[in-house]
């Protein structure tokens, strides 16, 4: 019988591996989605140096998957896509045989003999419906089908379980350590993916304890114990501890005794290999069997975790993409800890009213000198008063925008401080619950849309009738909660038939869930859902799906007396939950024939004159720019600089170097001027009676550490700014000459460019691109995008120029009123219709059947912006011909078909009023206000006032305005009176709007 049970375990897993990778294949992103995956895709292609703390087992993977792209560019991150998807059908496989592993402890089979044919069919149906439920949750299915790194760290999780879950069959010792050493390699090659695989950790030590002893409550603290030591060891002595002590070896003979650099490491390295292969062949010699087995574990992680080498080799090759510079062993150090990130506070920190009372200095950080290794900074802390401090700190953030959402979310007043009950039940309700019960049950219960901060739909929502715009979003799920009933199911039965092992799955599922919410201490906002971060808990949780097939064949036996009819009936009962699963989320998981992740990308390059310095302000605006630019090789004449990295002195360091077809960066300052921890990490702005100061001559006394400069508090330590406005002289004829202002913004161009300095001061990010900005002398294009343009401490807005989706900077001022950097309203527009009716890509944007996520639809508005700002600078210049030509174009390439009219498109009602399509304006305000009425209306009957409201509301006040401006008085009259029902309806339940 157990030929038979291998046979068919062996077809059916495979078969439900065929159907994953079938599933995630014709799901999967064709190109480099938005957020990390341009980055690791572009990092692979040419094994270069992604944000710490790297991946480089993952671009391996990635480099060796690109090769089947042949000589074609752009399937470059297609190929590398579909080791996600290959990775997640592997976990999904995985975890059908540990289902059925499991299962056999639930049937209490102790021998392969007892495997009858009616437990074979229940054994394989609950892993057909376990693994199934698994490949099509919502966070597995996300992840699957893009080059993300949670993929892979899935596959991982689910192998080691299943390893273990072999290695405790199998009754030969020296067979079984055999799987316990492939577990620990797995787990070094893990390292070099992403550090989530640790966590199941304390879960295999069950399982080993189990096995090897008689379970008591002692016994199973002590396994914990040493659970979370081994995870210690591996997290901070493997992967930290060790290349620290290399970096100790490597200062002592580099800067004591005056050896060449890299000799100290050589040694360490030397001595550790040397001495644990010793170790190993003395514990081989004696008969030490657990000693040999912890040394070759040992041994296989290093292995593994030898994959990080490549970071610190691709470092030292200099190429377009290295963070943080890792090119030795103090800086890799650096690289491993995510330094530049700071840390979160975990059992004691303060509360995020508390203001410190003192600064404490800590340890040196080393850069690489001349002939040794000298400080450039060192680390250091804030230290709070006893009283503004609590254990196990959640509510820690002093960033505004997270004090007031603590504020709110507490209901404290503006002076109020909080409380440790404020504390936990900000963990309670907000971490535990809204960030990740939330996101739990989007993955076995339903998503009410595709928008971030969506709720799950309730039962008494389930029937509801919604208005076309919120039913017609694909990311409306609703699983009425049946995966989740047969989880708990699952759970329940477990419990009660198989208590030992219910533990190991109840303490993986945790562990991977609340636990690592606690650990992790995230901010209280995010700029996306972060539910694939915890898809190890959604992994466990589909163990549970998978034993409702056994739990409910059982119940149903004490009707039927028969367990292969009960079998056969619980498995279609199960199946109900992944088919359900599959039919609703798969248009929102539907990434085929998207492209405009990539073509965004483009679009912002192509937006560059040559040789140009393009600032945007953080991860999702740069990564997909970085792919064009390294994969597919377009405009890498321009250089992308992230706003973000620019604080740092790496950073500023590498953009004096030659990347591609872009020049190096021309600077005042030296490299000593911008070292972190030197005088110019940030200038205070302080009132000293001078008005303004011109550029250049501020740049000199910087670069010359003029005394003067010093601020006043800081001991020396720190320089400032002793103006308000910082000036730059304007050579107009030269200007002229140079033919960069359009003769239509001639009359624009003046003398000097006063910047206004927004905020406290400058920080060193400013100061370099002011740098730029001076030095270069307009010889060197220098754009901004809408996020850059509102980070930078000066107010640019006036100087700059739309020339496509960016803005260059130019020696001009802009009188138009409202001025902002979301409210440019002047254009080169020859330039930017040159660059957006021809240069631009909007592929498939005209396709209904594509599926657009949130972040695109956002990416898609940006585009109407500024095909909608073309148009109206076009109007103010009197050319309303050219300008029914941009808006004509935006509607036929981006139509509400494809992507539904937006905020953004109530302002496209008035141009085309403006340009004389008066009768498309009035179909786009009939569809757009019938839409913005229905949503109000129907929010504001449930007494929820949400984003959705109060952007209709909006929509609806632009539509009045604009037709009543244009004589529309019908219309107006009609949306006005949609707009003041929804007005009167909420006052009558909540009071004034």
């Amino acid at each position: 019988m157990n030929s038979n049970f291998q046979k068919y375990n062996n077809i059916v897993g495979w078969i439900v591996f065929i159907v994953s990778l079938g599933t995630y294949w014709l799901t999967m992103e064709e190109t480099a989605s938005y957020w990390d995956c341009g980055e690791f895709i572009a990092v692979s292609y040419k094994l270069e140096v992604p944000h710490p703390p790297g991946a480089p087992f993952f671009l391996l993977i990635g480099r060796i998957f690109s090769f089947l792209a042949l000589q074609d560019v752009t399937k470059v991150a297609y190929w590398i896509n579909f080791s996600s998807v290959l990775a997640s059908a592997f976990a999904v496989l995985f975890l059908f045989w540990s289902i059925t592993l499991f299962g056999r402890k639930i049937l209490n089979i102790k021998s392969d003999d007892e495997i009858t044919s009616d437990k074979i069919i229940g054994l394989l149906g609950a892993g057909v419906v376990g693994a199934l439920a698994y490949c099509f949750c919502d966070s597995s299915w996300f992840s699957a089908v893009e080059a993300e790194v949670y993929a892979m760290s899935s596959f991982f999780t689910a192998f080691v379980v299943w390893a273990m879950l072999k290695w405790d069959v199998i009754e030969d010792d020296s067979k079984a350590n055999r799987w316990l050493i492939l577990i620990f390699y797995m787990m070094g090659l893990s390292i070099g993916v992403h550090l989530l695989n640790l966590v199941t950790i304390p879960a295999l030590a069950l399982v080993y304890y189990f096995k090897k002893y008689q379970p008591t409550f002692i016994g199973v603290v002590i396994t914990m114990i040493i659970s979370l030591a081994i995870i210690f060891f591996i997290n901070d002595i493997i992967i930290i501890w060790l290349p620290s002590i290399a970096g100790e070896f490597e200062l002592f003979f580099v800067n004591s005794i005056g050896l060449p650099f890299g000799l100290g490491a050589t040694f360490f390295a030397l001595l550790l290999f040397s001495g644990l292969a010793f170790a190993i062949y003395y514990s081989q010699r004696e008969g030490k069997v657990v000693l040999n087995t912890f040394l070759n574990a040992c041994a296989f992680i290093l292995i593994g975790y030898a994959s990080y080498a490549l970071v610190v080799i691709r470092s030292n090759d200099n190429p377009p993409i290295d963070e943080n510079d890792p090119q030795d062993v103090m800086s890799f150090v650096s690289y491993l800890k995510r330094e530049q990130y700071g840390s979160r506070p975990l059992l004691v920190g303060p509360y995020f009213t508390a203001q410190p009372v003192d600064y404490k200095e800590g340890a040196p950080i080393y850069m690489k000198g001349k002939d040794k290794y000298e400080i450039k900074d060192r680390k250091g802390e804030y230290v709070y008063a006893p009283e503004d401090q609590t254990i196990l700190p959640r509510i820690y953030s002093s960033d505004p925008s997270h004090a007031q959402l603590y504020r709110e979310s507490l209901k404290l007043g503006p002076n109020e401080k909080p409380t440790f009950g404020d504390n936990i039940k900000f963990m309670i309700d907000h971490q535990i619950g809204h960030m990740y019960m939330r996101y739990f049950l989007f993955n076995f219960a339903g998503r009410e849309s595709d928008i971030q901060g969506a709720g799950v739909p309730s039962p008494s929502e389930w029937f509801e009738k919604l208005p076309p715009t919120i039913a017609e979003n694909k990311g409306l799920n609703n699983f009425f909660y049946i995966p989740f009933i047969l989880g708990l199911i699952g759970m329940f039965y477990q419990a009660v038939t198989n208590t030992k092992n219910f533990v190991v799955v109840a303490l993986l599922f945790v562990l991977t869930g609340v636990a690592l919410v606690v650990y992790l201490n995230s901010p209280p906002t995010e700029p996306r859902e972060r539910d694939y971060i915890y898809a190890g808990s959604y992994y466990a949780y589909c163990f549970w799906i998978g034993f409702a097939v056994i739990g409910i064949a059982q119940a149903l036996t004490a009707v039927i007396k028969n367990f292969k009819v009960s079998a056969i009936i619980a498995i279609i009962i199960g199946l109900t939950a992944p088919a359900l699963m599959a039919k609703e989320g798969w248009d929102d998981h539907d990434r085929s024939d998207r492209y405009f992740s990539v073509d965004s990308a483009i679009n912002y390059l192509q937006s560059c004159a040559k040789n140009a310095i393009l600032f945007t302000g953080g991860d999702n605006d740069t990564f997909p720019l970085w792919y064009a630019q390294e994969v597919e090789g377009v405009r890498t004449d321009v250089r992308v600089v992230v706003l973000s990295y620019y604080n740092t002195d790496w950073y500023i360091k590498q953009s004096r170097d030659q990347h591609y077809d872009s020049q190096p960066f021309q600077y005042t300052l030296t490299d000593k001027n911008y070292q972190q921890g030197g005088l110019n990490d940030y200038l205070p702005r302080v009132k000293t009676g001078v008005k303004e100061i011109p550029l250049q001559r501020f740049l000199e006394l910087l670069r010359d550490e003029n005394k003067n400069l010093l601020h006043p508090e800081y001991r020396g330590t720190r320089n400032m700014l002793p103006a308000d406005e910082i000036v730059l002289p304007i050579d107009v004829e030269k200007i002229r000459k140079m033919g960069i202002v359009p003769a239509e913004l001639d009359s624009l161009i003046v003398p000097e460019l006063r910047l206004k300095v927004r905020g406290g001061g400058l920080e060193k990010k400013d100061l370099a691109m002011l740098d730029v900005l001076a030095t270069s002398d307009w010889t060197r294009p220098i754009y901004v995008n809408n996020t850059s343009l509102s980070q930078f401490s000066v107010d640019l807005a006036r100087c700059v120029v739309q020339e496509g989706n960016a803005y260059r900077i130019l020696p001009i001022y802009n009188p138009l009123p409202n001025v902002s950097a979301t409210n440019v309203r002047i254009a080169n527009t020859k330039v930017a219709k040159e660059n957006m009716l021809k240069n631009f890509q909007y592929r498939n944007l005209d396709n209904p059947n594509v599926y657009y996520s949130d972040d695109y639809r956002k990416f898609v508005l940006n585009h109407r912006s500024s095909l909608n700002a073309l148009a109206q600078a076009m109007i103010d210049q009197g050319n309303t011909a050219e300008a029914r030509e941009v808006i004509l174009f935006s509607l036929a390439k981006i139509p509400d078909a494809a992507i539904r009219y937006d905020y953004i498109s109530a302002f496209t009602v008035p141009l085309l009023l403006e340009v004389g399509e008066k009768e498309k304006a009035l179909e786009i305000a009939e569809v757009m206000s019938k839409r913005a009425d229905e949503v109000s209306a129907f929010y504001i009957a449930k007494g929820e006032i949400n984003e959705s409201v109060q952007e209709s509301m909006q929509i609806l006040s632009i539509l009045q305005r604009a037709l009543l401006r244009y004589g529309e008085k019908d219309l107006a009259t009609k949306i006005e009176e949609m707009y003041n029902r929804n007005i009167g309806m909420y006052e009558k339940t909540q009071g004034a709007f």
